[in-house]
C-alpha cells in the first residue's frame, strides 16, 4: 500500500541519497564514508554504527547490483563529499577547537583568521584611557572619547597593544593604563570575553547544526512570532539548545524575522497599550498585509486552474551592507512565513556588494539595465533579489521604481545611520524622496541611543511632514549576539537591537462650504 503523506524528517534523509549512483545505493550505510550521519540513522529506524574510533578495521561487505555478496580489503577511506557532506559530529579529531577550549587571546589564537583581525586592531584601534588626548568626535555620552573631553589629556594618542588577560583582546596601549582603567573596563570586559568565544567557535572546525533551517511547512501550522523561542519552535527549527549557538543562529535571521515581525499579521507589535504601533501605523501595515496574506484564489494545475496573480510584494533594502551577502536560505526563510505571497528584494547601496566581486561580477550598464543591477531570479519559486550598486536617491530621480503602492511596496533600513555625523550627508537628499512615496519605512538601530539618534534627526529634518508608525523601542528578534568594533574594541553593538517606523503624513482633501 503506498503511504500518502511522508514527514520532513523522513525526506530530508532520502534527499541525502540524490545524486549518488546507482552501484554507491548498493553499498550498506558506513558511519566512515559519510552516507548516513548518526542523526539520519535514528530518522529511518536504523541503529547507528560506533563511532571510528570504536571501529574494528575488519573487511567491509559491499553488495554489487549483479554480483552476489563478496568480501574486499578496505583500502583508503573515499572521501566524504563523493557521498555527501561530511559529519564533523561524529569525528571531533578534526576539531580545531574542543568546546571546553575556545578561550583564547586574539593575538595567540589558533585560527589565522582571528589573528589578522588582532593585528588589524592593533594598527587602527586607539587607547580609550582618558590620559590620551581626543582622536575623534564623542558619539555618545558612554563614549570613552567624552571622558577624553572633560579631562585635559597632555599624552598623545597611542594605538591598542595590550591584551586584558581576562577577555583576550587588545583593549589598551600599555599595562598600566589597563590597571588604571580597569573599573571601567570590567563594565564590559564578561562581554567581550563571550564574543571572543563566539569568533573562536566560528573557526572552531565543528559542526554548526544551528544553521540549517527549515523548509516550507503546512499554512494551517501558524507561526508564533511573540519571541525566538517560539518562532522557532513554531517554525521546526533544529532544537537548539545552548546559548552559543542560539547567538550564532539568531545573528543571521534577525534580518528576515526582524521584517516579517513587523509586516505579519501575526506581528507581536499592535495599538493595544504598550503595543508600540500607532493608529497610523496599522492603517499603513492593513494595507500591506492584505497583499501578504491574500485569500485562495483556486489556482492550481492545469487551464482550470489559471487565475491572475497579484505582482510580488517589494520590499526596498537601502543602504545595503552585511545583509546583502548574507546566505540565500537565510532570505528564503521570508518566504516561509508568507506563503500566498511572492516577494522581490531590492538591494541598494555603494556597499551591496562589497567583497563580492568573484562572486557576482557587475554587469555592464546598458539601456535595459541602465543602473546595472545584478538580478537573482531562480532561487524558488515565489523570491526574487535583485542587487543595485548605487544610491537611491539617483535612482529615484530617474523614476526608476515609480509608481509606488502602498499596498505592496515598503523600505527597510538597517542600521542606517541617518542622524550619524559620517553618514548624515548621505541621507540628506533621500529622505524626503522616501516620504514622498507614502509607503511604511522600517529603521533599526545598534543601541538605544544610536536609535533615538537617527529619530531625532529625521524629526528635526521633517518636522511636521511624517507620521510615527511604531514607537521606537527593543527589537523582539534582534540578534542575541554581541559585535566587536575592529576600530574601538570597547564599542560593543547587537545587530538590529532596536526598531521602530515612520511614514510621509499623508494630506486629506476635506469639503468646506
Amino acid at each position: 500500500m503506498q503511504a500518502g503523506y511522508t514527514c520532513l524528517r523522513c525526506l530530508n534523509s532520502l534527499r541525502g541519497l540524490v545524486g549518488v549512483s546507482s552501484a554507491a545505493r548498493h553499498v550498506r550505510p558506513s558511519a566512515e564514508l559519510g552516507l548516513f550521519t548518526r542523526r539520519q540513522y535514528t530518522q529511518i529506524g536504523m541503529k547507528p554504527p560506533p563511532f571510528p574510533a570504536q571501529q574494528k578495521r575488519t573487511a567491509a561487505s559491499v553488495v554489487t547490483p549483479n554480483e552476489p555478496s563478496t568480501t574486499v580489503t578496505p583500502g583508503p577511506l573515499p572521501k566524504a563529499t563523493s557521498f555527501g557532506a561530511e559529519d564533523l559530529r561524529d569525528r571531533p579529531e578534526r576539531l580545531l577547537l574542543q568546546p571546553t577550549n575556545l578561550f583564547h587571546s586574539f593575538s595567540d589564537s589558533p585560527a589565522p583568521a582571528i589573528r589578522r583581525r588582532a593585528a588589524f586592531m592593533k594598527t587602527h584601534a586607539y587607547c580609550p584611557h582618558p590620559d590620551h588626548r581626543q582622536t575623534r568626535v564623542a558619539l555618545s555620552p558612554q563614549d570613552p572619547e567624552t571622558r577624553k573631553a572633560e579631562r585635559k589629556s597632555t599624552q598623545p594618542p597611542a594605538f591598542v597593544n595590550y591584551e586584558c588577560p581576562d577577555c583576550g583582546i587588545p583593549v589598551y596601549c600599555s599595562e598600566t593604563h589597563w590597571m588604571d582603567d580597569y573599573e571601567s573596563h570590567s563594565e564590559i570586559c564578561d562581554t567581550i570575553r563571550q564574543a571572543n568565544e563566539d569568533d573562536h567557535d566560528l573557526h572552531s572546525g565543528r559542526y554548526h547544526s544551528e544553521f540549517e533551517y527549515p523548509g516550507a511547512q503546512y499554512e494551517e501550522i501558524l507561526v508564533n512570532m511573540t519571541n525566538w523561542d517560539t518562532y522557532l519552535y513554531t517554525r521546526e527549527y533544529n532544537a537548539i539548545n545552548e546559548d552559543r549557538n542560539m547567538r550564532h543562529a539568531t545573528r543571521l535571521l534577525t534580518y528576515p524575522v526582524t521584517i516579517a515581525s513587523v509586516i505579519h499579521e501575526l506581528s507581536p507589535y499592535n495599538i493595544r497599550k504598550g503595543g508600540r504601533l500607532t493608529v497610523e501605523g496599522l492603517k499603513s501595515l492593513s494595507a500591506l498585509r492584505y497583499n501578504l496574506h491574500p485569500p485562495r484564489s483556486g489556482a492550481g494545475p492545469g487551464i482550470k486552474g489559471l487565475r491572475v496573480s497579484a505582482p510580488p510584494v517589494r520590499i526596498f533594502i537601502l543602504g545595503a551592507r552585511a545583509e546583502s551577502s548574507l546566505p540565500r536560505n537565510v532570505w528564503i526563510q521570508l518566504e516561509y512565513l508568507f506563503p500566498r505571497c511572492r516577494i522581490h528584494l531590492i538591494f541598494i547601496g555603494p556597499e551591496s556588494m562589497a567583497n563580492r566581486d568573484a562572486e557576482f561580477p557587475l554587469p555592464e550598464r546598458t539601456p535595459a539595465n541602465p543602473f546595472g543591477g545584478i538580478v537573482e531570479d531562480r532561487l524558488s519559486t515565489y523570491t526574487k533579489i535583485t542587487t543595485f550598486v548605487e544610491y537611491y536617491h539617483t535612482m529615484h530621480k530617474a523614476n526608476y521604481f515609480q509608481p509606488f503602492d502602498p499596498y505592496f511596496d515598503c523600505f527597510m533600513l538597517f542600521h542606517p545611520g541617518l542622524g550619524h555625523p559620517a553618514s548624515v550627508h548621505e541621507w540628506e537628499e533621500t529622505l524626503p524622496q522616501l516620504l514622498e512615496t507614502k509607503v511604511p519605512i522600517i529603521c533599526t538601530g545598534y543601541t538605544e541611543w544610536d536609535m533615538q539618534r537617527d529619530m531625532n534627526w529625521v524629526g528635526e529634518k521633517m518636522a511636521g511632514e511624517l507620521d510615527i508608525l511604531m514607537e521606537p523601542g527593543e527589537n523582539k528578534f534582534r540578534s542575541l549576539r554581541w559585535d566587536l568594533n575592529d576600530f574601538d574594541p570597547g564599542d560593543l553593538s547587537c545587530g538590529n537591537w532596536g526598531v521602530w517606523a515612520f511614514r510621509g503624513k499623508r494630506y486629506e482633501a476635506t469639503m468646506q462650504d
